[in-house]
């Protein structure tokens, strides 16, 4: 595919015109959000814009309706949404699109993959060039439970066992590496990204659009899981998983949810209260 200019995808810094004001995304972490953290975006949302916070199908949050100064949002906007601790590094605002399993290491899965997209958070966060990806570059991490593996991602990976992932590169699979050695493993293979797809309006965006294969092509291993339905509303192995009407949190619902320490978003704009924090 020919790209004709740079990718606009909504962060913080790089807030989205809309036709009711500018909209701004946060990017959370496998959908993983402190109650605390979520209490204090509704209260941004409230006192700058339509006083909701909008689910988006990649597990992150979005605020809408905000002020514009001079395109960008004014200085006490950015300030009250640091304050949250969503925007842990302004360069990076645009590329911790990590996606991983929900009920990862709550219940079910093959693997525990909270510590490796916490190291995969971490590498990105290190590298400053790794600040250039573009806004739609995607991580995806399925714990070996096949709910994420219809998802099309840039890199990620599928627990084959309790120590084992292979990665997804594009739209094919790459080699089999241990666990705890992934997420350097994906950090590298982004890097390789970066050189591989040059610079300006009209390099790629994704892995499947560069020229040359990113890494060597493997088969599928043997032990992959089958992709599995969405995960059902209501309670389920881990918690329970709320459904989110129309993906708009207001100030009853999080009053209702926050109640545990700990909310996972999940890719079907719905929350999942974990079992192990209430």
């Amino acid at each position: 595919m020919s790209r004709e200019r740079s990718d606009r995808c909504p962060g913080a810094l790089r807030p989205w015109p809309a036709d009711d004001g500018l909209l701004a995304r946060l990017r959370l972490i496998g959908g993983r959000v402190s109650s605390a953290a979520l209490r204090s975006l509704l209260d941004v949302a409230e006192a700058y814009g339509d006083g909701r916070i909008h689910l988006t199908s990649r597990s992150n949050l979005q605020l809408r309706a905000l002020p514009s100064a001079a395109g960008a949002l004014p200085i006490e906007v950015v300030a009250a949404i640091e304050a949250t601790g969503l925007l842990p590094s302004r360069a990076h605002d645009l590329v911790r699109n990590v996606m991983v399993s929900p009920q990862t290491g709550l219940a079910g899965g093959r693997a525990d993959l909270r510590r490796v997209a916490g190291a995969l958070d971490a590498a990105l966060l290190a590298q400053p060039r790794l600040a250039t990806l573009p806004g739609r570059f995607l991580f995806v991490l399925d714990d070996g439970r096949g709910d994420l593996l219809d998802r099309s991602c840039d890199l990620g990976l599928v627990a084959v066992d309790g120590g084992t992932t292979q990665l997804r590169v594009g739209d094919g699979f790459g080699p089999t590496v241990r666990l705890g050695a992934a997420a350097d493993e994906l950090a590298r293979l982004a890097l390789l990204f970066l050189d591989s797809r040059g610079t300006g309006p009209t390099a790629p965006w994704h892995v499947r659009e560069l020229a040359e294969p990113l890494a060597a092509v493997s088969d599928p291993d043997p032990r992959l899981p089958q992709s599995s339905s969405p995960l059902p509303y209501g309670v389920v192995p881990g918690g329970i998983h709320v459904e989110i009407p129309d993906g708009l949190l207001d100030r009853a619902l999080v009053d209702a949810l926050t109640t545990a320490p700990s909310l996972i978003v999940t890719p079907w704009r719905g929350v999942l209260v974990p079992q192990e924090d209430r």
